[in-house]
């Protein structure tokens, strides 16, 4: 019997460190995806827009979750 994925730890994983609720959750290519995007908004907007990505991540994350 496969133990089920709690949706909320795969959101609190991907606002801690956006990418990491997605490897919770299996989707190793949207974790990458988060992992490289993030930093890329913080750093080039200068923070404005770098918790934009943690929240969308977040949501995703605690979407993909309940999906599997």
């Amino acid at each position: 019997m496969a133990s089920k994925k709690d949706p909320g730890i795969g959101a609190v994983l991907s606002l801690i460190v956006p990418g990491v609720g997605q490897f919770y959750a299996g989707r190793w290519g949207w974790g990458l995806f988060w992992l490289i995007v993030t930093p890329g908004f913080w750093f080039g907007t200068g923070g404005m827009l770098g918790w934009v990505c943690h929240i969308l991540s977040a949501i995703q994350a605690h979407r993909q979750v309940v999906r599997t």
